[in-house]
Order: structure tokens, then sequence, then C-alpha cells
């Protein structure tokens, strides 16, 4: 998938409004000239849109499910995928999507070095259980390997735009490693029960 630069995503020559999208948050949007942009490791973000609505939006969460939500001390339920898929999925809808019309695209999941070797995995293989148990169609996947990834994304038109960084990006190692730090000292998680 080729990468457009924030300037080819120009709408009617202004230049795009950028949504910059951190981990565990999430955006929806139906402005043209608006780009949520994020970047991943073993991270994933869905990016869903109702192309005929004209809406869409993009999560992006650091671990497949928790039962309550708590990240440490605090909640921050939208790092984990199970939250973060029913808070974008739920937002779209109450703002006029359908989901019989929602196409979707999942980037990231990567392994980025020899301890992450299971996070990635994991958050890849949830996303694509949480879609065929909702019965969402996959557009694009573009998830696992070795490297971090840029995403572009418009949610008016459904538009992604990737690029793959280099093996060893220092920032999203960085990141990686202090998530792995953080997980040794979370409890595990339980089961949940995903509803309409």
């Amino acid at each position: 998938m080729p990468f457009a630069a924030l300037a080819e995503l120009r709408v009617e020559g202004r230049e795009p409004r950028v949504v910059r999208l951190d981990p565990g948050a999430f955006h929806v949007g139906s402005d043209p000239e608006e780009v949520i942009v994020t970047i991943l490791g073993s991270c994933v973000a869905a990016c869903i849109c109702d192309p005929v609505a004209r809406i869409g939006g993009m999560n992006h969460f650091m671990l497949p499910a928790s039962a309550d939500g708590v990240w440490g001390k605090a909640s921050a339920s939208l790092r984990y995928g199970n939250f973060a898929m029913e808070r974008l999925v739920n937002e779209l809808l109450l703002r006029g999507a359908r989901r019989d019309r929602l196409e979707v695209k999942l980037f990231g999941g990567a392994r980025l070095g020899p301890d992450s070797a299971s996070i990635g995995a994991r958050n890849a293989r949830f996303a694509e259980d949480y879609l065929r148990d909702e019965g969402m169609a996959l557009r694009v996947s573009e998830m696992r390997g070795n490297r971090g990834r840029r995403v572009l994304y418009r949610p008016v038109d459904g538009r992604a735009f990737l690029r793959e960084l280099p093996v060893a990006a220092p920032g999203i190692t960085v990141v990686e490693n202090r998530l792995r730090q953080r997980l040794t000292c979370l409890p595990p998680g339980g089961s949940i029960e995903l509803f309409d």
C-alpha cells in the first residue's frame, strides 16, 4: 500500500487537519479535511469507515483484552482491544454509521524484539477474531512482521496510507520496552463477554 505525504491529502488545495492518535485513544470524524495519524509497533489500530454516511474513525490499542479496563492503578480501558473496538464501533453507530456498511482496515501487531514476541501476535489475533465474531468484513490487513508502521487515515472516505518504519526505529523500541516492563506488574486479565 503506498504512503502519501500529508501534502498529497489536500482537499481543494487546503492542507489536511491532522489528528495525532496516541496509544489508548480513538477518534471519530466526518470532516473531509481531517487525517488521523498514528505510529504502531506491537499495538494495533483499527480504521473503520461507513463510506455512505461519510464517517469513520481509528483506535490504537496496546493489549488484546481486560475484564475491568484497569491499567496499573488507573482506569485506561481504551488501551485494551476489547474496550477500544466496542467504543469505536458504538461511536460510529451513534453518529449515523450502519453496521452492514462498515469497512475495516487493520494495522500493526509487529514483533519488534525477542521479548515482544507474543504481544503483537496476540493483538493481531484479537482484532481478527473480534471482526469475525461481530460479522464485520476485513478489507485490508497489514499486520505482524517485524517493523513499525506509520498510518495516515482519512475517516470521511476510509483511505489509508502506510509507511513501514526502519527495523530499529528507536522511538518505537523505547515505547515497547516501557510497555513490556509495565506488563510484568499487571495482574492477568479475565474473560469478557462482548455485546451489541
